[in-house]
């Protein structure tokens, strides 16, 4: 999921004139126009090394597959502070949690605030199989739940959504394929001063609902709404 995210704004990117170059393990497919470096232990090519390499090079823009270290995440925040345009991945619940995330691999607060442009939380839903969609009628828990999260909902989509009833086409899970849900948090002035004061995700998070973020949870539910994926799904996806 992350990494076909980053591919799409990669290809979205790419143009005549603009050098790329990424890092990846393991490179997962090939992109016309750019350059691709893997990661190999046995050469010693790690993210970091690969990535100081990457820099004496000079491109526009940089994908490093994922920051796992303090070394990593250092080198990442000096590129993007000398003008490159840095895309990475990290392991965290939610977009706000990546912000201190970086506080833990003892990047400076400021740098991060000066560096840090936009972060985008993802999850990966099943689409209803659409040979066997149909509709259902939502319990009163569930209408409850989507009215709590979604307050300008439609009546309709409180009385009934989709399900998949199950068929050969998708061996009878009602599923077929997958979507991913999706929340994009700006990093504002608020956020970049609530990122200076070390506040917690939770804070950030906040901040960002009040600016206008739509949430994952929020994405899943409007999804579930339009009939692409079920409300069952989302929650079990929100709730791992």
């Amino acid at each position: 999921g992350k990494t076909t995210t980053l591919y799409t704004i990669l290809k979205t990117l790419n143009k005549p004139g603009v050098s790329i170059i990424t890092i990846e393990d393991p490179i997962e497919y090939s992109l016309e126009g750019t350059n691709q470096i893997q990661v190999n232990s046995k050469t010693e090519l790690t993210f970091a090394n690969g990535l100081r390499s990457i820099l004496r090079q000079d491109p526009n823009i940089i994908m490093v597959g994922e920051i796992r270290d303090q070394e990593t995440a250092n080198i990442a925040v000096n590129a993007a502070l000398t003008g490159h345009l840095l895309l990475s991945t990290l392991h965290t619940n939610d977009s706000a949690t990546a912000l201190p995330r970086l506080l833990d691999m003892k990047i400076e607060p400021f740098l991060i605030a000066s560096t840090v442009n936009v972060v985008v939380g993802q999850r990966l839903v099943r689409k209803i199989c659409v040979d066997c969609k149909a509709k259902k009628a939502l319990t009163e828990s569930e209408a409850k739940t989507i009215k709590n999260i979604l307050p300008n909902s439609k009546e309709e989509s409180l009385k009934q959504l989709y399900t998949g009833k199950g068929c050969k086409v998708c061996d009878n899970t009602g599923y077929l394929g997958r979507i991913g849900i999706y929340e994009v948090l700006e990093v504002t002035e608020a956020i970049r001063t609530a990122i200076v004061q070390k506040q917690s995700a939770a804070d950030i998070r906040k901040i960002a609902m009040q600016e206008g973020m739509t949430t994952i949870l929020e994405d899943g539910l409007k999804k579930a709404e339009q009939g692409i994926t079920t409300i069952e799904e989302v929650l079990r996806v929100m709730n791992e």
